[in-house]
This record gives structure tokens, sequence and C-alpha cells, in this order.
């Protein structure tokens, strides 16, 4: 947190007016990660989720080539005992007597297998068929059954069909010319090529998904080791940016591990280190030049105030004069001695601020801010007449424990800041009131208001709002820049809220405890 007359005090205020202003809306992107109500898309799960769609890509091209090969190997090998089967019917040249035996003939020939079927069809479409059961037993094959038998094409190659309940089948029918174009055909069930590669394709998938949960889990140990640089580099950002590096001597002592600068994580940890010995030589430097400036400002302030002390007193002197001077000497003298007056106020503010910018340990001693409140307004309506003023005051306690002249001076001058810039009939309200642990100060004024550029600049030194407040009086530009360090000093907080008609500064202080919780604060604290 910058204070007043620090380097980016102005641009860190206009940012803060930009984005935390009451009637400011952000809208985020609709990509943004703040945007998403998810999970952070991070480095790490981003890593995993590459992996993982690599294995899985990887493990379904392998289980579809393996199950497609050895699928048609199982084919090409029911096609060879197929034609096995075939080769070993016991059907002759000579057509048996009684067509519906064939059939039977054809599987009582030894080695041939149980499901296996055969068909003779006849030239109008009629087939006699039988089948060979689990015991051996050769059954004939309902007409409707065999149907789908009369379709195989007898073309010399294997072909799947469909025969009801029984499944499906590899036929092959071999054309009989000798028997008046009787076709014979043999088909083998398919049963064990499917349930051998539905388990082979079942297999292959529970490998893959255990394989898959075993290098996600691997994977991620892996990613985490390899990624614990970057953790490191997070960390050390983080603790620095918690660093109070807006004031005083900085020391980044911080730093992060290089394992080795030869890999990416490597050099970014080394390029970090790098940055932060480049700022910590920067913000010393920025220091020393701070510091130069504060003690130059005052030591002028100080040396400045005994000529200007002479000037204003010789001023008064040869006013005081008896003897009679010409209008235009007197005249002469009279701006003289505002002129020296206006310039020891200056003076006088730049040491003040000078003295807060060095830390300077202020006095705590209760201060009752409702009776200070009363007698600034007071003096404020005899220095502004023309002005409405009015005080409000809580009965609860006001009381705060700090330097009483320099929490004057904060209610003195807003007060002067609101009698000065607004015209006369402006009313003025100075209010106090007891928020839970705070003290709230609030000047208000329904004047011209301030303009809304103005407002992040407005308690920057010599800062001045002229182009749109009506000013009567000389101004030094001071005033609101000792409120907010003065009150920051206190470890209050400072604001303003303006509109035509309406500007309100809000001055929140620590109130002090009453007795009996101070001393049981006190009493706990040296127990511990």
């Amino acid at each position: 947190m910058t204070r007043p007359g620090d380097p980016g005090h102005a641009a860190a205020a206009r940012v803060a007016a930009v984005h935390t202003g009451a009637d400011a809306v952000v809208e985020e992107p609709p990509g943004s990660s703040t945007a998403r109500r998810g999970l952070p898309w991070t480095l790490h799960r981003r890593l995993l989720v590459i992996v993982a769609a690599l294995l899985v890509a990887v493990s379904a091209t392998v289980g579809v080539v393996t199950v497609a090969v050895f699928h048609s190997a199982s084919m090409e090998r029911l096609d060879g005992n197929l034609d096995e089967a075939i080769s070993r019917t016991n059907l002759g040249p000579a057509l048996p007597g009684d067509p519906a035996e064939a059939p039977g003939i054809a599987l009582s020939v030894p080695g041939q297998q149980a499901g296996t079927l055969a068909a003779l069809v006849q030239a109008d479409g009629t087939a006699n068929a039988g089948y060979i059961t689990e015991r051996g037993r050769v059954l004939e094959l309902p007409a409707d059954v065999a149907e789908p038998l009369t379709t195989v094409p007898a073309d010399g190659g294997s072909h799947t069909i469909s025969i009801g309940d029984l499944g499906e089948y590899r036929a092959k029918a071999v054309e009989r010319p000798e028997w008046n174009g009787i076709t014979v055909v043999l088909a083998l069930p398919l049963a064990d090529v499917t349930t051998a590669t539905t388990q082979l394709a079942l297999t292959i998938s529970i490998v893959a998904v255990i394989g898959l949960v075993l290098a996600l889990i691997v994977g991620s140990a892996v990613v985490r080791r390899a990624l614990r640089p970057l953790a490191a580099v997070t960390e050390t950002a983080q603790h620095v940016s918690e660093l109070p590096l807006e004031r005083g001597d900085v020391a980044l002592a911080e730093r992060v591990p290089v394992d080795d600068e030869r890999t990416e994580v490597g050099r970014l940890a080394a390029a970090f280190n790098r940055m932060l010995g480049h700022v910590a030589s920067a913000l010393t430097a920025r220091e020393h030049s701070e510091r130069k400036v504060r003690r130059f400002v005052a030591d002028a302030s100080h040396e400045l105030r005994t000529p200007l002390a002479s000037i204003r007193g010789y001023a008064e002197l040869t006013r005081l004069h008896g003897g009679d001077l010409p209008p235009d000497v007197t005249h002469a003298i009279s701006r003289i001695e505002s002129e020296s007056v206006r310039m020891t106020e200056l003076v006088e503010d730049l040491l003040l601020l000078a003295r807060l910018d060095e830390g300077r340990e202020l006095q705590t001693l209760p201060v009752d801010l409702e009776r200070m409140l009363g007698e600034a307004v007071g003096d404020a309506q005899a220095a502004g007449p023309g002005h409405d003023w009015e005080v409000r005051a809580t009965d609860a306690a006001t009381d705060v424990v700090g330097d009483e002249p320099h929490r004057r001076q904060v209610v003195t001058n807003l007060l002067a800041n609101a009698r000065v810039h607004t015209p006369e009939g402006t009313r003025v309200v100075a209010s106090l009131a007891r928020e839970g642990d705070e003290i709230v100060l609030r000047v208000a004024d329904d004047g011209p208001g301030i303009p809304p550029e103005l407002l992040g600049s407005l308690f920057e030194r010599f800062a001045r709002g002229d182009s749109s407040r009506s000013r009567r009086a000389g101004s030094t530009g001071l005033g609101l820049a000792i409120v907010r360090a003065v009150v920051e000093a206190h470890h209050g907080t400072v604001d303003v809220a303006s509109e035509p008609g309406s500007t309100v500064f809000t001055v929140r202080l620590p109130a002090e405890r009453p007795p009996a919780e101070r001393l049981a604060a006190e009493r706990l604290t040296a127990e511990r």
C-alpha cells in the first residue's frame, strides 16, 4: 500500500478508483478461469489429461488391431476346418437312393465336430439337412430352419449365415454336376470364434484400463516431482508479494533453489532469481533516493521557517510604524506579510509530511474526538460564516488514542476543504459515530461535487480541484495529503465519495478500548 508522495501512488490510486469504484462493473471474458466454476485447468492436470489421451489412443489402436487380426486368423482357421470337413464327406459319385439320407451320410464320417450342419439342396430349392448334436448324434434339421443353407452360393468360398436359434455359421457349398445339379452344403458354428474374440477384446480392455490407472498414478507422481521447482517459484513469488516493499530498506533474500540451469524449469528459476536481485537493487536505490528527498524537504522546511518568520516580523513592524507611508508601499507591505504567512503554512505542511514519511513516533494519548470536532466546527463557522455548519455526534464513546495536534489538523483540514471549495450557502455536516471497533468521522457538503477524474488523485500532494469547485481562497494543495498521511500513521483509512450535490469524506480510526477491557488485554498479554 503506497502513501501520498510515494512513487507510483497516483497511478495506484487511479487504478484502484477504476477497479474498486462503487459503480464499476468488470466483465469476465467467456473463457476466463474466473468465469468458470469447474476445477482449475492447471499444468499438472493438463499433462495428465494429455498422457491419458495418448494412452487411450494407443491402447484403442493396439486393441482394435489385435482383435481384428485374431478374428481374421480364427476365421481362416475355421474356413480351413470347413474345407477339411467337406473333404471328409463320404459321398460317392453316385447319388444316394434317398436324398434325405445324404446329409446323415456326410455327417457320420469320423472327425466331424459337434454342431456341424450338412444339407443337400436340390434344383428346385428344397433342402434335406441334418446336424451333429453335442453327444455326437445326427439329427434331421427342419426345413424352415435349414432354409438359410439354400442361399449359400456355390462359388468355392466360405460365407457367414444365421441359422435361427442355432446362431451364426460359416458355410460352403459344393455343386455336384453328376447329381443333376444338386448342391452339397456344409457349415461349422461361429460360436467358438465369437466367444474367443469377445474374451480377447474384454481382456485387452481390462488390461488397458488397469494400465491407464497405473500410468496415471505413476505419471501424476512423476509430473508433480518434475513441477516441484515451479511450485517453489510460486511459493517464493507469493512470499515476496506479501513483503512490505513500499517503503524502508528492502532485503529480498528469498531465492528459488536451482538444480540444473540446462533444463527449462531450471532456466526459469534462474531467471526469476535474477529478477529478484534486480528488483531488490532497484528498491534499494529508490529508498536511498527517497530518503535523500525527504531529508532535503525536512531540512529545507526547517531552515526556511526562520527567514520567513523574519520577513513576516519586519513586514508587521513596517506596517505598524507610526509614520505615514504611501498607499502603494502599504499595499506592498501587506502583500509581503500575507504571502509570508502563506509560505509559512506551506513550509509547516511540508515539514509535517516529511516527518510522517520518516516514520517518527507519534504521541499515544487519549483524544476526545467529539470535543475536538465541536471546537473545529466553531472555528470553521467563524472563518466561513456564509456556510451552514452542523455537528452530529452519537452518545457512544468516541475516544481514540493518538497525537491530538495531528488529529485536530485532520478535522481542521477537512472542514477547511469544504469551506474553501464550495460556494456560500453550502450546508456542511460534520458527524461522528462509533461503528464496532472504529470511530467514523464524516464531513459532508451539498456543494457542486468533485469531478470523477480527480477522485483518484485527490489525496496526492499539491492536488487541486479548482476546475470544478468554486475556489475563493488560496490553497497549497497539501491539506488532503496531510489528512491521509496522518490518518494512515494512526492506522486508519480515509476515502471520499462525490457526486453533484453530495460530497462525503469518511475517516475511520481505531477506537480506544474501555479501561476494563484494555486492562484485561494487557493482563492477558503479560500472562502469555
